[in-house]
Formats: C-alpha cells, sequence, structure tokens
C-alpha cells in the first residue's frame, strides 16, 4: 500500500490497487475563517498550501471516504471540485443525506463488513474529545481497511483515546496505523483528537505497527506540533515506530 499525506487529515490511500481520498480538504489556504474559541484568531484555515495541484490529488481516485462533515474533512472545495458521481463512502444516513444535498448520486454508508472491489472496509467508532466534548463535537468514524494481498490498515479518524481504539487494535489486529494528531482543541473542553500522550497509548497497544501521525499544524486550533510530537517520541525511544509526515510526504509498506 501506498499511504500519502496531503494536509491535515486528508490522505490518499493506494491499497490493492485502488485509489481512496480520505477526508478531503481541498480548499486554497486561508480560504475559511478560523474556527471559534480557539487560538490563533487572525489566521484563517486551512493555514497551510495544498502541496500539490488538485488535479494531482483526485486524479485516478476510486472512492472518497468522508469520516465525518466537519469543514476540515470535507470542504466547499471538495463538494465542488470532486466528481458527482465518484463513489462515497460516509459514516451514517444523517451524513449521507447531507453528501447528497452536494450533489454525489453514488454514496453509500459504511458497515461492518462493507466490501468495495474486494476490499474489506469496517467502519469503527471514535469519540471526538472527552466529556461534554463528545455531545458538542458529533459522532465520526475511523476505518479499518482488509485485503488478502495487503497488511491490515486502520485509518482511526477524528479520536481520542479511549477503549474503543484499544478494541479495534485488538480485534483487527492493524499493522498500519493513521491517527489525527494536532491535539487540536477550544479554549474549554480539553482535546478533541489525539495529543502526544494518546499517540503513546497506541504505540503500547500496537507495539510492532507503524503509527502515523497527521491532521497536524494545519487548522487553527492545533496545539501539537510535529516538532514537539518528535521530541517525544525520540524521549520514549520509538521513534522508528511513529511516522510524522510533512504534507506531501509518501509511505509505502
Amino acid at each position: 500500500m501506498n499511504i500519502k499525506q496531503i494536509r491535515n487529515a486528508t490522505l490518499v490511500v493506494e491499497y490493492a490497487n485502488k485509489k481512496f481520498l480520505i477526508d478531503p480538504m481541498l480548499g486554497e489556504k486561508g480560504a475559511y475563517p478560523p474556527f471559534p474559541n480557539s487560538p490563533r484568531q487572525d489566521k484563517n484555515n486551512p493555514l497551510v498550501s495544498l502541496p500539490t495541484s488538485v488535479d494531482q490529488i483526485v486524479g485516478g481516485i476510486d472512492a472518497v471516504i468522508v469520516t465525518h462533515l466537519h469543514l476540515d474533512h470535507f470542504d466547499d472545495a471538495a463538494k465542488r471540485i470532486l466528481p458527482k458521481d465518484i463513489k462515497m463512502f460516509v459514516q451514517n444516513e444523517e451524513d449521507a443525506k447531507e453528501v447528497k444535498i452536494a450533489g454525489f448520486q453514488n454514496v453509500e454508508v459504511l458497515q461492518e463488513d462493507t466490501v468495495f472491489e474486494g476490499i474489506q472496509l469496517v467502519k469503527t467508532k471514535g469519540e471526538h474529545g472527552r466529556g461534554e466534548m463528545v455531545k458538542i463535537a458529533g459522532l465520526v468514524c475511523g476505518i479499518v481497511f482488509k485485503h488478502s494481498s495487503e497488511k491490515t490498515l486502520y485509518v482511526a479518524g477524528d479520536t481520542v483515546w479511549y477503549d474503543g481504539v484499544q478494541e479495534v487494535i485488538n480485534m483487527h489486529k492493524p499493522e498500519i496505523i493513521v491517527v489525527n494528531g494536532g491535539d487540536n482543541q477550544f479554549f474549554e473542553g480539553g482535546s478533541l483528537v489525539m495529543g502526544k500522550e494518546d499517540i503513546y497509548e497506541v504505540y503500547k497497544a500496537a507495539p510492532n505497527a507503524k503509527i502515523i501521525s497527521v491532521h497536524m499544524e494545519a487548522v487553527n486550533h492545533w496545539s501539537l506540533s510535529r516538532d514537539e510530537l518528535k521530541s517525544f517520541i525520540n524521549e520514549k525511544g520509538v521513534s522508528s515506530h511513529v511516522l510524522v509526515p510533512d504534507d506531501g510526504e509518501l509511505y509505502k509498506f
């Protein structure tokens, strides 16, 4: 498989000869206002440009997976740019309705036993924060990819570390795990996605897996930088297990 970090949570995953675009945020740098009640109110989102052209990102895509409909995972530019007949996978009927309203015609709700072109796609749960923030942030999902010719891949989505992530790891034993690791926060409510200690918990749960931390330094409410995470994993002695890609970086497994 090939995993290319685009920007924020946007990934291009080539898996069993099919190409998936995950959580497309395709707008130009500064296209949207900052998320409120959070740092960097003087910075519009996204904070950085795409590392390559939109045409290169969306060219040859077989399917799109949208883990939830927050702007930094499915933005106005993605709604405008993506072909309306492309295969779209979403987490539930509510999201499917919204995606169809945006004009997409080939929308399917992920299940725990979805199969696309011979690839098993397993919808997994997530918690987009802790305590009251889970209700405020709303429902999210992750995905496990399985195929006989590939290693098992777990894209955790917008979730903190909690027992549900442990259960996915125990059940599916993924060899590659992508986590959203920017420790994004509002001024109140705590972490919305994984911080460095959460990522270390993922490592302890799956010490033989390669862990890729994305969703970093791209929208205004991030709080964990790439450099800080790299320093932390070096101190813990797990830098060979936890990868921190730059935008545009490609991994092959």
